[in-house]
This record gives structure tokens, sequence and C-alpha cells, in this order.
């Protein structure tokens, strides 16, 4: 059974104008389905889907949408119609370094907002839908940072812990209904995002960064196989050294050490 066979027609991204949205983007249309495109920047997103269009010959739509805005879900939903979502892939996320106090509270609100209230919205309403036919798939982009706190990167970090916990509940919910989701919790991977937010220093515990296309390779293989898995062997590594050789409160401080160092931050 081919990947499209299996999940259906049409996979809505989110998140989509570069990095690994797009790279979504081309390994969805690269196995037989028509995409629709959800980002905030429209030069980047119709440029991704124009390539796509021409490279593999599908059908691609583009929304473009704020998905920090209250009212992101309601636009989607009616911008999409009557189409129905057979794949759904929540890749949107914000993220910021430096100390909680010193970061405005509107920064930790969009945070908040992209990384989990809108996803929360799209996927009730979109697994829902698969849920009723019976067959979709779901894939929630988590990261290894959500697997302990982390100083300097703390909202994201929760954020990304609800993500895992979110999908790896729903994997064992909608599996009797025939769909499945997975959290694809990745490291650092070479993103524009992770290029402009370069380290200054490197960390002896950060692996080299993945490209996003291996890290969408391995999701797209595993889900339907596991509600969750880490992306690389290096970052298996380093999770299996924070989870199960140091204790909680080292990984905590390890993190948050690794992070004021590579990102020269002053308390």
């Amino acid at each position: 059974m081919t990947f499209k066979e299996k999940y259906g027609n049409t996979a809505l991204i989110a998140g989509a104008s570069e990095g690994m949205g797009a790279a979504y983007a081309y390994a969805l249309a690269a196995r037989g389905l028509d995409l629709l495109l959800i980002a905030r920047r429209k030069e980047q997103l119709e440029a991704t889907a124009q390539q796509i269009i021409e490279q593999y010959q599908v059908k691609v739509l583009t929304i473009i949408c704020d998905l920090a805005e209250p009212n992101a879900t309601q636009k989607i939903i009616q911008n999409i119609g009557e189409t129905e979502i057979d794949f759904l892939v929540y890749n949107a996320a914000l993220s910021y370094i430096g100390p909680y106090i010193a970061t405005d509270i509107s920064t930790h609100r969009n945070i908040a907002s992209i990384n989990m209230l809108t996803q929360l919205s799209l996927v009730h309403y979109f697994g829902g839908k698969m849920v009723e036919r019976r067959k979709g798939g779901v894939v929630i982009m988590s990261s290894i940072a959500g697997f302990q706190g982390s100083g300097f990167l703390s909202t994201y970090a929760a954020t990304k812990a609800f993500n895992r916990v979110l999908a790896e509940g729903l994997w064992y919910e909608w599996r009797q209904h025939g769909v499945d989701v997975i959290a694809c919790c990745a490291g650092a991977t070479a993103t524009p995002n992770y290029i402009n937010t370069k380290p200054r220093k490197a960390s002896p515990l950060e692996p080299k960064p993945q490209l996003p296309e291996q890290v969408i390779e391995e999701c797209l293989k595993r889900i339907g196989s596991t509600p969750s898995f880490i992306s690389g062997t290096g970052n298996k590594f380093v999770c299996f050294l924070m989870q199960h050789i140091f204790t909680k409160k080292q990984a905590i401080k390890m993190m948050g050490d690794g992070m004021k160092k590579m990102y020269d931050i002053k308390e």
C-alpha cells in the first residue's frame, strides 16, 4: 500500500513557507498528495508552492494566516471549504531565547498561541473529521527541548512537552479509528530559523544539526508504528543521557548552563 492509498489525497501543512514545513510539503508532494500550505509570509509561501507544482504536478493551495491570531483556525476552515484534509502536519512554532522576565509577556503569549492553542484547534477539527472517516494521519512537531526544563527557553520548551504528550494521547485514542498520530521530537535542524539564531559558542552536548529532509523522511516512515520518536542518532544519545544517566536536576542545570554559554546570556 502506498502512502497516498493509506492516508488519502490531501495534506495540510501549518507553518509551510520554509525550513521543516517546506520540506514536509516537498516530501508529501513526492508521495502524490495535493497540498494546502499555511504560513504568514506570502512571498515565501507562494514561491514554495509554485516550485512544488512545477516539480510534482500536484494541486497546491496557499492560505496566508498569522497562526497567533485567535481566529486563525476559523479563517483556515473558511478558506478550505469542503476540501477533505486527509493528512495534517502542524509544524508552526515560535521560540525566543532569553531570560523569562526580560521577555515581554506578549511574546510568551504568542509562543503559547502558535505552539499550542491554534494547534489544538486545528488538530481537534481536522482530526475529528479523520476519525469520522476512519482514515488519516497527524504529525505534531515537538522537540528534544521538551524532555526537561530549559532555562532561557522555558516557554518554548514547555510547549514542546505539551506537543509530545498531546500526540501520544491522541495516538492511543485514535488508532482504533484508523487515524495515525505521531510526535516528531527533533533536535537542532539546519533550517533558516536555526541558522539565523545560531549559537555564538558550540555546546559539546549538541549534535551536528540534521537536514530537514532527514528528520521528515524518518517521521513519514515511522508514523503508524510509534506514538513519538526522537530524530537522529545524536539526539537519541543526548536524550538518553538526560533521562537515564543524569538526575533531573543535573539535566536541567546542564541545559540552562549550555544555553547561557552558547548565546552569551547575561542575567
